[in-house]
């Protein structure tokens, strides 16, 4: 019941409440196991009082934190500016935390029971120690054969289907394009059917030449985005050439800047960073995308965690070889992007031996999953007089970071060549959810913790790991601008820093107004 990264749902909090109260029920039933495994002497409970007494007090620390989790939960509700609760429904928490702690205890109980039977029918040809071995060891193996070769392959099979078939909806409202420079449009080289919807989405909104001219004050680019889908071409190769090829009829490598978006696992390029980027540029940009899955980022990791690394890294090198191939002197600057999963893979599309004689110009990498490769190294070999939800690293010049508040001015530091930004909020679960967790305090409990992080939150082993997995399910239910959810406004001052756009300061201001309105 103690606080996490995210406000819970009375739902939440019953499943949370069930599978701790399971995860403490199995302690002790393995402490008990092992005293007896030990051989140490028996333990005799002989006063009367003593169990009456032990629930007591179980009854009573359970009383108190109920009474206190109403204003945790506040607590976090009010650094993310939502109303508070009246209250934490702890009956209905109870009604779901128990069948969920009963049910666990059943799928212990006869996990526990086919290792018995399984060990009694081995005792008789080999010693007792060998035959619960072998016993646990096959138990095991048949659980985890049914949870992962049946339940699991049948759910992905419904998910698989359910995905596809949401994917290939031709929305209300959303119309094929007819100019000419659009993806998807009759002169276009990518069918609009192949798109999918999230490809669909991504080229047929965003800012017109008009709506950026009215802001500037003047005559602005028509921006350009290219989207391959995934049912554009069979192979991941073949979809980056088809994109690639796209990218030259509509003439993106005459354009100022060029972006290589990664998408999260269903193809969603979130619209807050391109639209603010778009503006950023006065339209005299393009972007590129090319789609890997039609899962949500959770079943495409476990699916083919390496699938979207590979679709990235072919994209990449699809416009980078041919971008080399242009005089240096009017040729775009490349930048690079993803969000959450996208992060990841983007990260991990570039091999810098590769790119180290002629580099890409820069990269906005936002909600960055905890397995991202670089953002680890970073996090781990920070400053050490930075926060571990707000790193510095080295002399600033590559890699900085930022969050709700723009903390890429940093007094003395200049920008190298490459400009690397991860834009982060410490109260993402996604970021800051580590399995190691489960037996180890994060660095980022540590003070001064981040402003969206509840001075309530406390690490408990086992019981922290639970809530953050729980957060990280619901990660995307946070209001715009904490969790994974990332505000537009946010994207401003990053993309500013990375694209090195010298706007004047009241200018955007008034773009985070537009898109803070």
């Amino acid at each position: 019941l103690t606080p996490s990264l995210l406000p819970r749902t009375p739902f939440t909090q019953g499943l949370v409440s069930g599978v701790s109260l399971a995860a403490g029920y199995w302690i002790g039933v393995a402490l008990v196991w092992l005293w007896s495994y030990l051989g140490l002497p028996a333990l005799h409970v002989r006063a009367r009082w003593l169990r009456p007494a032990t629930l007591s007090i179980c009854i009573a620390i359970a009383s108190a934190v109920l009474w206190r989790a109403l204003e945790w939960q506040n607590d976090i509700r009010a650094l993310m500016n939502l109303d508070p609760l009246d209250s934490a429904q702890p009956f209905k928490v109870g009604l779901i935390a128990f069948p969920v702690f009963l049910f666990l205890i059943m799928l212990a109980r006869i996990f526990r029971l086919t290792f018995e039977s399984i060990s009694n029918r081995l005792k008789k040809a080999v010693p007792d120690r060998i035959s619960h071995f072998i016993g646990f060891t096959m138990a095991v193996v048949f659980f985890w054969s049914i949870a992962n070769g049946v339940l699991f392959r049948a759910g992905l099979r419904m998910a698989d289907i359910s995905f596809q078939q949401f994917d290939a909806l031709m929305e209300p409202g959303v119309e094929k394009p007819v100019d000419p420079l659009r993806t998807g449009s009759k002169a276009s080289l990518i069918p609009w059917a192949d798109l999918g919807r999230a490809g669909r989405e991504f080229v047929s909104t965003g800012p017109s030449r008009g709506d950026i001219g009215a802001f500037i004050g003047r005559d602005a680019f028509e921006p350009i985005r290219v989207y391959a889908g995934l049912n554009s071409a069979k192979t991941a190769a073949s979809r980056a050439q088809l994109a690639l090829e796209e990218l030259k009829r509509v003439n993106s490598f005459d354009r100022s800047a060029l972006v290589i978006v990664t998408p999260t696992g269903t193809g969603w390029i979130d619209p807050g960073a391109i639209d603010t980027l778009e503006y950023l540029h006065e339209g005299d940009i393009a972007t590129v995308a090319v789609q890997y899955s039609y899962l949500s980022s959770w079943l495409s990791l476990m699916v083919d965690p390496d699938y979207g690394a590979k679709s990235s890294r072919a994209l990449f090198m699809a416009v980078y070889n041919y971008w080399t191939q242009l005089p240096p002197d009017s040729r775009p600057k490349l930048y690079l992007h993803g969000l959450s999963l996208g992060a990841l893979n983007s990260d991990l599309s570039a091999d810098m031996f590769d790119i180290v004689a002629d580099p890409f110009h820069g990269a906005l990498w936002s909600g960055p999953p905890f397995q991202s490769r670089t953002w680890r190294v970073v996090t781990q070999d920070r400053n050490p007089d930075s926060p571990a939800w707000l790193p510095r690293f080295r002399d600033d010049s590559i890699i900085r970071f930022t969050n709700q508040q723009n903390t890429l001015n940093i007094p003395g530091a200049h920008w190298g060549p490459v400009r690397i930004v991860y834009l982060q909020y410490a109260s993402d679960p996604v970021t800051f959810f580590d399995p190691s967790i489960v037996f180890r305090r994060p660095e980022w409990i540590s003070d001064p913790r981040g402003p969206d992080v509840s001075r309530s939150l406390r690490w408990f082993p086992i019981v922290t790991m639970v809530q953050l997995a729980f957060d990280m399910a619901a990660a995307t239910t946070a209001p715009t601008g904490y969790g994974h959810v990332y505000s537009a406004e946010h994207y401003i001052d990053a993309w500013a820093h990375v694209t090195d756009v010298n706007w004047p300061q009241d200018k955007i201001s008034r773009l985070k107004a537009l898109f803070g309105s």
